[in-house]
């Protein structure tokens, strides 16, 4: 039940409070334990997208109307979600990344702005779509990654700028699109370029002016990685010299890989950031540009003072020319906080063959005392394992069409591959699904604590793939692959299903038309929210999955739902402006069936849906 007293009340002492806690983001942690706040690119550190609001519910949803809306002025992919603050709101856009901060008590009055001046050229290299998932708050300050690879710490007062610093250099390709992720004293980053042959990492910065805290490497030695005494000390199998043994040559055509034995293999081994890339590589030692982007979202448990996130594809998409595993790539890593040192890392998708991205969020949760971390891949299945420890209990496929794979051993965490979807150079392998975006790409899944299940958007798209020859230049595109795309077995690009995380097995899916790329929101009141490429805006009945309200804005929405309270009222927003990589060939005019790595085929309906580019706005509603 919301009251004015109650919410202003609340923000009073949480403000007392603040210079009493001992942490920098002291005041992002007493915001986010007022759920009229949304003061997490996710709500809260466990990633959930969950609020305990509840004020809309079931019965009155159909009286869920527009409130307000606010374009950005900026066109292209439109992801993530806006922070708030009390009465305060900061909004992100797509490149150049403009940043608004909107007073909710006087009718979302601009506050201040701050546009940032990057070289235009920059757009050139980011991969799919000129996309910000967000921002920072904490320590009193607004925190932006900026695609050009400059993170900058905005007071949140002013705006004015406090301090800045480049974490990577967009002039070999690598350039950054995550929301920067405040944790105690840290901010955590990532990096993007996988597909430019960019050596990508995790970085923690710190929050009080922005010197480098640690970074950790996805490929390379194990100093670099941060992986040291006792990491996978519960699980050596997760650190196997060699997962595959090659069948009728493996890196040839009709060759493929067969699983070595669990007793057969080498485990607890070390230096596998190198010595599982094996010669001949298409450039240098192959881990030296080794791809691995991370890109959010990221969550932090206090408990154990780990933060968990996903590696991205081994660079080039050619598997012929990187033989070997190719580890620290499509990986499952939990890190201290502090020191960036590994605890455990799993990879999901040895030797990929098909740019199965692992960088999909964590989501940590809590059942019969122990907390759980919960992970759907893009390769098509969902993980489970037990937080601290890494140990695996559930990983199944998110759905049947998915057929790469048989299935995953718990033990090892490797997925038993089949010959029929195996690629190589010059060899166009067809009908392989998931398409290389995954079952679900960026957008994010979200738990309800109430029903105790997982929400997940979903691709349903298959693709051919062919690799091809492709020599690495330091800034010029290096993908070394074709495709096209095109709906899966159930006739649909798209759903939104809900899973059991403790099996992993479907509770209730529903069919839609195009992919379901908006993230999840779920509420105390049992419902959820979600957004579509068709421009529409859907809440649905979390324990049937019963459609309950929509809304068709704008554009179509790659933007994540997210709720807040103000003056006694639950409202619930979505940012729209479709773009990312479903709709980056539609922004940009491509219509050959392979344009964008596939996309402008397999989503070329999208111009019936959508104006192009999209536009962004955001639009909040409430009862």
């Amino acid at each position: 039940m919301f009251t004015k007293k109650r919410v202003l009340g609340l923000a009073v002492s949480a403000a007392l409070a603040m210079p009493m806690l001992a942490s920098a983001a002291a005041d992002q942690e007493a915001t986010m334990k007022d759920a009229n706040n949304w003061a997490h690119p996710r709500g809260q550190h466990d990633n959930q997208g969950y609020s305990k609001l509840a004020q809309v519910n079931k019965g009155n949803i159909k009286n869920l109307k527009a409130a307000w809306t606010f374009a950005t002025g900026v066109n292209r992919g439109h992801e993530g979600s806006p922070v708030v603050v009390g009465n305060m709101m900061y909004v992100h856009t797509a490149f150049p990344n403009n940043v608004y901060a909107l007073d909710l008590n006087d009718n979302q009055k601009i506050v201040w702005s701050y546009f940032p001046k990057q070289d235009p050229s920059v757009q050139a290299v980011l991969c799919c779509d000129n996309v910000s998932r967000g921002l920072g708050y904490g320590d009193g300050k607004i925190y932006l990654q900026q695609n050009d690879g400059n993170m900058v710490a905005l007071d949140a007062k002013t705006g004015a700028k406090v301090w800045s610093v480049l974490v990577n250099d967009p002039k070999v390709g690598a350039t950054n699109t995550n929301a920067p992720h405040v944790i105690k004293d840290k901010i955590i980053t990532g990096c993007s370029g996988a597909e430019f042959g960019v050596r990508c990492f995790l970085a923690a910065y710190n929050a009080k002016d922005g010197s480098l805290a640690w970074k950790a490497y996805s490929t390379g030695p194990d100093a670099e990685a941060l992986i040291g005494e006792g990491f996978n000390k519960d699980t050596p199998e997760y650190s196997a010299l060699s997962v595959y043994q090659d069948v009728n040559g493996g890196n040839k055509q009709g060759g493929s890989f067969k699983m070595i034995p669990n007793d057969q293999l080498k485990i607890g081994e070390k230096e596998l950031g190198t010595r599982t890339w094996l010669k001949p590589q298409a450039v240098k030692d192959g881990w030296q540009h080794g791809g691995g982007s991370t890109w959010g979202w990221w969550p932090y448990d206090a408990k154990t003072n780990l933060v968990y996130y996903g590696t991205g594809n081994p660079s080039v998409w050619n598997p012929d020319v990187r033989p070997g595993d190719n580890k620290w790539s499509m990986t499952i890593f939990a890190r201290d906080l502090d020191t960036g040192m590994a605890r455990w890392g799993m990879q999901m998708t040895p030797h990929d063959e098909w740019d199965y991205d692992g960088i999909n969020e964590v989501i940590l949760f809590d059942k019969g005392g122990k907390t759980y971390a919960w992970h759907h891949d893009r390769n098509g299945f969902a993980y489970t394992w037990v937080a601290e420890s890494g140990k695996l209990i559930a990983a199944e496929k998110v759905h049947p069409f998915v057929n790469w794979a048989t299935g995953v051993d718990l033990k090892t965490g490797v997925p038993n591959k089949l010959a029929s979807a195996s690629t190589h150079q010059d060899y166009n392998a067809k009908g392989v699904c998931p398409a290389a975006l995954g079952t679900k790409d960026q957008q994010p899944a979200a738990y309800s604590p109430k029903t105790g299940l997982m929400y997940s958007p979903l691709n349903h798209v298959c693709m051919t793939y062919e690799p091809v020859e492709s020599k690495y230049v330091a800034g010029q595109p290096w993908v070394g692959a074709t495709l096209t795309m095109f709906p899966g077995p159930d006739g649909v690009m798209g759903g939104f299903a809900a899973y059991d995380p403790m099996t992993n097995k479907k509770v209730w899916y529903n069919k839609e038309k195009f992919s379901a790329w908006g993230g999840a929101l779920t509420t105390a009141s049992n419902l959820v929210f979600f957004g579509t490429l068709d421009r529409w805006f859907k809440a649905v009945d979390a324990q049937s999955g019963k459609e309950l309200w929509k809304f068709q804005v704008g554009s179509g929405v790659i933007g994540n739902a997210f709720t807040y309270g103000h003056k006694g009222k639950q409202h619930v927003g979505v940012l729209s402006g479709i773009g990312g990589w479903a709709g980056v060939a539609m922004n940009l005019g491509m219509t050959n069936p392979t344009d964008a790595l596939g996309a402008a085929g397999g989503y070329a309906e999208l111009v019936k849906y959508n104006a192009a580019p999209g536009g962004g706005a955001l639009s909040v509603f409430a009862l």
